[in-house]
């Protein structure tokens, strides 16, 4: 495993405290291939906790460096079935997962998922569940998204397993959702206009700050049971934060202007159009901050130790993403979580299309490089680097998507050299790498239908070949016709797309 970031779980108030028979107590992450778990699972191995992770589709554990060090249950939350054998025998559950880009029933399944956990966890005598929920003011009418952090924090808290749930606001760490639509924002416009709410209060906290007390919280006394808030050590408002952000990137303070008019769905549209953030995730976020958001008491005090050193100031929190994101070390990202209403099922064998309507495109080239450099170019694709053919019409396909609520090409990669199944790349999921020989990826822009491309390199001779095949299973009419209407671009995009990666694969090799 590669070296942890602070905290490491090293630290001396955050290693695991042995069980009575000397044994290492047992940690189960539910939520551990998102932005926060996927960070807390190493760090809490790291501390000396086995760990066990309840996945919903364990294929994405590839995608982390400690996926095979974990010990994998697999269902989803709301599955009583799947929970009962994760909480058997666990010291700590963290409670990490909620619907942030869900759809209109996200309540109720969050509710019910959390249900089941609670009525699991007592049933086992799990020792503490520990839950990040949504820092908030009391006495006033919360977002339906903030609403359901709550409801499930009460949940838990009333489940019979002693619980402490960590109130958090905004996260500021490389690859959260709330730094990357603060960065965009401030990068892309010189002047603002921007919602009332860019005035309230928030105290923003940085990811190592939360992983801190996240690793804590499995250590607190066994007879708490409640909730406490969580901050960083400075008090802003938005347009603070986005000036905050602009003197530590080197550019200009923004000019921003307050207007009434800008409603939480109006706002979210515009951040769908100038961030890679879609709108079913600046919608919450935004929501939530219709409202002052600042720590009412500060018990986490006498119940948790802070980190060594103190609370990070909030410019020191965006110096160390900025510096995460130059050295493309970004350890886990927004644009990795599942997204609601896309396929997830993975592209049918050859054999199975028997019967069904399929269209495809398949293209080939040949190159002087060797694997090796083809291959360096396939998992280089998408984000920074873009698709190697017709930017424009790439561009258009995106911001098309992104009208419509989808993701969008903006979403780019966490890295821009490393790919691992489960990883975002732009509006595609990445479904299957088999290293040095093919790399499938699976679409997540709205299309009427279920969609993939293929991407190969095998040897030819002294040098190479490139395969490249998209599938598209069509539904309905309205399939049939994107298809087609399609069909007169594929010729240029998709047969120049695999000329230039073999001629990029070329320009890869060393000149003699």
């Amino acid at each position: 495993m590669s070296e942890l970031s602070a905290p490491t779980g090293r630290e001396s108030v955050l290693v695991a405290q042995p069980r009575p028979d000397g044994t290492a107590p047992r940690a189960l992450v539910l939520g551990a291939t998102g932005y926060l778990g996927g960070r807390l699972v190493p760090r809490l191995l790291s501390a000396g906790y086995r760990v066990r992770v309840l996945a919903r589709t364990p294929a994405r554990l590839a995608a982390f460096v400690w996926g095979s060090e974990v010990e994998v249950v697999e269902g989803a939350a709301e599955n009583a079935d799947a929970v009962a054998r994760a909480v058997a025998d666990v010291d700590v559950l963290y409670y990490l997962v909620h619907s942030m880009g869900g759809g209109g029933d996200f309540e109720t399944k969050d509710l019910r998922a959390a249900e089941t956990v609670a009525d699991a966890a007592a049933e086992a005598s799990v020792g503490r569940i520990v839950y990040l929920g949504g820092l908030h003011p009391t006495g006033v009418e919360l977002s339906p998204h903030l609403r359901s952090r709550v409801e499930v924090g009460e949940v838990l808290l009333h489940s019979g397993a002693p619980t402490l749930v960590l109130q958090a606001g905004v996260v500021i760490g490389s690859g959260s959702a709330s730094f990357e639509m603060v960065r965009h924002l401030t990068d892309v416009l010189p002047y603002m206009p921007a919602p009332k709410w860019v005035r309230n209060r928030i105290q923003p906290i940085a990811v190592r700050d939360v992983l801190h007390y996240l690793l804590a919280a499995a250590r607190v006394a066994p007879d708490v049971n409640r909730a406490v808030d969580i901050g960083g050590p400075d008090v802003l408002r938005y347009g603070q934060m986005m000036n905050g952000y602009a003197v530590e990137a080197g550019l200009r303070q923004r000019a921003i202007a307050a207007l009434p008019v800008l409603t939480p769905g109006l706002a979210s549209h515009w951040v769908n159009l100038v961030t890679p953030v879609p709108r079913a995730i600046a919608r919450p976020l935004i929501a939530s901050l219709q409202n002052e958001c600042v720590m009412d008491d500060h018990t986490v005090d006498d119940l948790l130790p802070r980190p060594e050193g103190g609370l990070t100031p909030y410019r020191e929190a965006v110096r160390l993403a900025l510096r995460k994101v130059e050295a493309d070390a970004v350890e886990t990202s927004w644009q990795d979580a599942e997204i609601s209403s896309v396929p997830s099922d993975p592209l049918p064998s050859d054999p199975d299309w028997a019967g069904r309507l399929v269209f495809t495109d398949t293209q080939s080239a040949s190159t002087s490089a060797s694997p090796d450099q083809l291959w360096r170019v396939i998992v280089g694709i998408g984000g920074e680097n873009g698709w190697y053919s017709s930017p424009f019409l790439w561009a258009v396909r995106g911001w098309m998507d992104r009208l419509v609520g989808g993701v969008g090409l903006q979403r780019g990669r966490r890295s821009r050299g490393k790919v691992a199944a489960g990883d975002a790349i732009d509006f595609w999921r990445v479904e299957a790498v088999e290293e040095g020989r093919l790399l499938r990826l699976r679409a997540e822009m709205k299309v009427p239908g279920l969609a993939w491309l293929e991407l190969r390199a095998s040897p030819q001779g002294s040098g190479s070949r490139y395969d490249q095949r998209a599938v598209f299973f069509p539904t309905g009419l309205a399939g049939r016709l994107y298809w087609f209407a399609v069909l007169p671009f594929h010729g240029f995009i998709f047969k120049g797309m695999a000329n230039r990666i073999a001629a990029a694969a070329e320009r890869e090799a060393p000149t003699g």
